[in-house]
């Protein structure tokens, strides 16, 4: 297994939008391997933080990292929109950061088949416990479904033609592995390297690992059940990869913020979304698609 180097993302921009300096609790809703909990926990010795994953193996992982911290931490193999049901003390946290989507330690390694460049099964599950894989989806749903969810959470143009050459493909043979999809991917879409063009097969990824987790149900709503738990100064800060979890973060706080109807909770502090900048791109690459966005508890 090849986890490679983990790198954290817009990692100066997140601590000084929390205000980590700042004794108190913090939750690290996708703890990932750590990256983002340890800077946290260095700015101020009194902190604490409470992190949560579904991925049990990042989880162990994070374990290991956070070490030094071992008194300064509680852990949870738990998805992140449970949290608003959770018996803390909401009125001690002094942030909240969200770090959505994948992590390279899961593109990284091949047998959990997130990766379209990898040899791997079609499993795409962050929470190994389930028993839905990408799998399933690509064998089992109607073309009419597979075509929406490539377009709906892919965003691809060519979502009905992938649909129905996968219906036809899987009926001579099982589609199990990230290979035999990709070449279908690519002989669909006829793909040629293109300067600042995504290839297809990012996309048909995505869309199928945003439907094994439903990683945006329930997004909007723990977004809102949690900060109206916070105390006033309390920041939130959300980290997004593409557009779609970034539109629901930018129209939750937006709407949170409004005074349109109920009295507003929220200081939108990120009017447009704090992007990497260009050194952080060339150090790590994966960063490029980052979006931050920052708000305070009113």
């Amino acid at each position: 297994m090849s986890a490679g180097i983990h790198k954290p993302v817009l990692l100066t921009e997140t601590i000084e939008f929390l205000r980590a300096e700042r004794k108190g609790l913090y939750l690290d809703c996708t703890l990932g391997l750590g990256g983002h909990a340890r800077a946290i926990l260095e700015q101020n010795p009194e902190s604490h933080l409470v992190g949560f994953d579904m991925d049990e193996s990042a989880l162990l992982r994070a374990e290991e990292n956070l070490n030094g911290f071992a008194d300064r931490i509680e852990l949870y193999h738990s998805d992140f929109r449970n949290i608003p049901d959770l018996d803390l003390d909401f009125q001690l946290v002094q942030g909240v950061l969200f770090d959505l989507g994948i992590s390279s330690f899961q593109l990284d390694t091949p047998e959990r088949g997130f990766s379209y460049n990898q040899e791997g099964p079609l499993d795409m599950r962050m929470d190994l416990r389930g028993r839905f894989t990408a799998a399933k989806i690509v064998n089992k749903y109607s073309e009419h479904k597979l075509a929406q969810i490539f377009f709906d959470y892919g965003e691809l143009r060519q979502s009905r033609k992938l649909a129905s050459a996968i219906v036809s493909k899987r009926k001579i043979q099982k589609i199990e592995t990230t290979t035999q999809l990709f070449r279908i991917v690519e002989a669909v879409c006829h793909w040629r390297p293109q300067r600042g063009k995504t290839h297809p097969a990012a996309r048909v990824f995505q869309a199928l690992r945003i439907e094994v987790n439903q990683e945006l149900a329930g997004l909007e709503d723990f977004i809102e059940h949690t900060t109206n738990r916070l105390s006033a100064g309390a920041r939130v800060v959300g980290i997004s990869f593409h557009s779609l979890e970034d539109r629901i973060v930018k129209h939750t706080f937006s709407r949170l913020a409004s005074d349109q109807g109920h009295t507003p909770v929220l200081s939108v502090l990120t009017k447009k979304p704090v992007l990497p900048s260009e050194s952080e791109v060339t150090d790590n690459f994966r960063s490029r698609s980052a979006k931050l966005r920052a708000a305070e508890r009113m």
